[in-house]
């Protein structure tokens, strides 16, 4: 088995919904660390950053994803200052899909994280998959 890049990697997301997208950035971020750590969204952050409440409860999504076998410890998001997380839990890298590359937010991480010493990774984006798509479906089929 060749060597991972990095010693610690680090995620985040939602994870309404769980989809093959999702599994595909968990596989994607695990290939690449030798421990990866998720961070699942609480209900009250999706709720004061989306503007709705997930469909699936925090302690089902965080159940979930931890039962994924890429994902070696799932933590509460709870802020959306990834700083602070990256510098506690020594993260070499933190993974994002490639749909982020690019944006004022993700530029200004990119610095912050360079600064401690942690790597921006950008995964290819699953097109065609989102938890917003799958709601869409569900609303429009009722």
């Amino acid at each position: 088995m060749s060597e991972k890049k990095y010693k610690v990697g680090y995620t985040t997301g939602v994870f309404d919904m769980f989809h093959i997208g999702h599994l595909n950035i968990l596989k994607r971020a695990k290939e690449q660390c030798e421990y990866l750590i998720v961070g699942v969204s609480t209900d009250e952050l999706v709720q004061k950053y989306k503007n709705k409440a997930p469909i699936i409860p925090f302690h089902e999504r965080s159940a979930i994803v931890e039962a994924i076998k890429y994902v070696d410890k799932v933590v509460p998001q709870e802020n959306m200052n990834k700083l602070t997380i990256v510098k506690e839990l020594g993260a070499g890298a933190v993974f994002v899909g490639s749909d982020w590359k690019g944006t004022p937010q993700w530029d200004e991480y990119e610095r912050l994280f360079d600064e401690v010493g942690c790597a921006v990774v950008y995964l290819n984006h699953t097109d065609g998959i989102s938890s917003t798509i799958l709601r869409d479906k569900l609303i429009n089929e009722k």
